[in-house]
């Protein structure tokens, strides 16, 4: 009953509380993004969502689109601004993606929406990671972040989706504001996105 119904109705009473709790930090960030990204503060890309299904993912946007002489985007480092890395750091980015809680697209808790080229790379078992609506947190982010192998991601994501409760889901909101908090699992390496998914070789 929870995971077909209570979870959803959750998620959306929940998205719109922290919204209003969240809307002055909202806005603060929004108006120092859009002055440091030439009026472009929000981050826009297709993700796939339960089974599959592709929705536009909302994010503040921590790079901006500076490009190459022959007109490539420029390696992510050198294109993250300093109030991008700070909003990534803490986690603030993620703050508009409740906006696509209330729209029904994703959960508060779940397997974070990855890029729809992975896709046809995912293996049986790590597929059903989208037998659920993905979420803005997880099992996986509470358990290493961007430190673990993609492995040892999908294996925590497959986990979830097969012991969803309440109770989980509560202690992964607490674990979630601990580690923003401490600033804790983040990748201290020069690269600002974790290495892209191949595949099982």
């Amino acid at each position: 009953m929870y995971k077909s119904f209570f979870k959803g109705l959750i998620d959306k009473i929940t998205a719109a509380i922290f919204l209003l709790l969240f809307s002055p930090v909202f806005i603060i960030v929004w108006l120092s993004l859009y002055i440091s990204n030439n009026g472009k503060p929000f981050f826009y890309q297709q993700r796939p969502g339960k089974n599959g299904k592709v929705f536009k993912i909302v994010k503040f946007k921590s790079m901006n689109d500076k490009k190459d002489k022959d007109g490539n985007l420029l390696p992510d480092f050198q294109r993250m601004t300093a109030i991008g890395k700070f909003i990534r750091n803490t986690s603030l980015d993620e703050i508009p993606q409740l906006i696509n809680v209330l729209r029904g697209d994703m959960s508060l808790i779940g397997p974070r929406p990855l890029l729809v080229s992975y896709l046809p790379l995912y293996s049986k078992e790590q597929n059903k990671r989208h037998l659920v609506k993905p979420g803005i947190t997880g099992w996986a982010q509470v358990n290493g972040r961007n430190t673990i192998s993609w492995d040892k991601k999908f294996e925590y994501d497959v986990w979830y989706v097969e012991h969803i409760s309440l109770l989980l889901d509560i202690k992964i909101l607490f674990l979630t504001f601990k580690k923003v908090f401490k600033r804790s699992d983040i990748s201290a390496s020069d690269d600002t996105t974790m290495e892209k998914f191949v595949g099982n070789n």
